[in-house]
């Protein structure tokens, strides 16, 4: 079992930027990938960024050249830095991380999800 702690969202003016941090409780089970998802109301969950464990990185063309997403191996945690935020940011965001035990069984963990909200 792996457990994901996020921190970091809020309420931030348009134009503003935000830092939130994933922390996957130890585990037997290697991570490989992480990232982030997002909810607006009344809308599906999408991806926004995800990061492998070397380091590749993808990120949603709506956040490209605004978003980083960044990962420290050591302490199993992601980050995901947001800057000129807009009001279409607005959403639940959720991290995930991608448990492997070497073999044949992986399985992806979810956050608690965190608000930001981009609002004047």
């Amino acid at each position: 079992q792996v457990q994901l702690v996020e921190s970091g969202g809020g309420l931030v003016q348009p134009g503003g930027s935000l830092r939130l941090s994933c922390a996957a409780s130890a585990s037997i089970y290697r991570i490989n990938d992480m990232g982030w998802y997002r909810q607006a109301p009344g809308k599906g969950r999408e991806l926004v960024s995800a990061i492998t464990r070397g380091g590749s990185t993808n990120y949603a063309d709506s956040v490209k050249g605004r978003f980083t997403i960044s990962r420290d191996n050591a302490k199993n945690t992601v980050y995901l830095q947001m800057s000129s935020l807009k009001p279409e940011d607005t959403a639940v965001y959720y991290c995930h991380a991608d448990a492997w035990d070497g073999r044949s069984w992986s399985y992806r963990y979810w956050g608690q999800g965190t608000q930001v909200t981009v609002a004047s």
